[in-house]
């Protein structure tokens, strides 16, 4: 079994009215608010699949299904956590991760450091070894259209 692995993840929610924007752990001003089963965090959420992709380990709906009432409403932090204790089952720990946010608004810049130190904690790493970043979509396609933000992340997960 390899010393070191990668895992990619993705996720995309769906902006609606009447929603709490979270991202990163942290609650974005916005008028809209992410649509989904948990407080539907799209960055947590792609971060969680690829941590659980380098360790071979489904996805996040697998270990933490929509169908489940355990789960309605749920903080994705508490999620994200779990999901470092159940790669640490297997003898890994997380490394570093790399994930891009991509929404035309609101501006994610400003925020990125206060998602970068609340992950860190979360899962028990340095802040260096949490990259965020964001981009637009040149106003193409549904999240150029604001109908949702998606986001991409990439986990180095390592046994010691």
């Amino acid at each position: 079994m390899s010393r070191i692995r990668v895992g990619m993840g993705y996720d995309v929610h769906q902006l609606v009215s009447n929603r709490d924007l979270w991202l990163g752990g942290i609650k974005v001003p916005h008028t809209f608010g992410l649509l989904g089963h948990s407080d539907a965090d799209v960055l947590i959420h792609a971060i969680c699949d690829a941590i659980l992709g380098a360790a071979n380990m489904r996805d996040i709906g697998y270990h933490f299904p929509d169908t489940s009432a355990e789960f309605k409403g749920a903080d994705s932090k508490v999620l994200l956590h779990r999901v470092v204790e159940l790669i640490a089952t297997k003898g890994y720990r997380v490394g570093n991760i790399d994930a891009t946010i991509c929404a035309e608004r609101p501006k994610i810049n400003p925020h990125i450091p206060a998602m970068q130190q609340c992950l860190a904690q979360v899962m028990g790493i340095d802040i260096d070894s949490v990259s965020i970043k964001a981009t637009t979509t040149e106003m193409l396609g549904f999240t150029g259209r604001e109908e949702g933000i998606s986001a991409y992340a990439v986990a180095l997960i390592e046994k010691d």
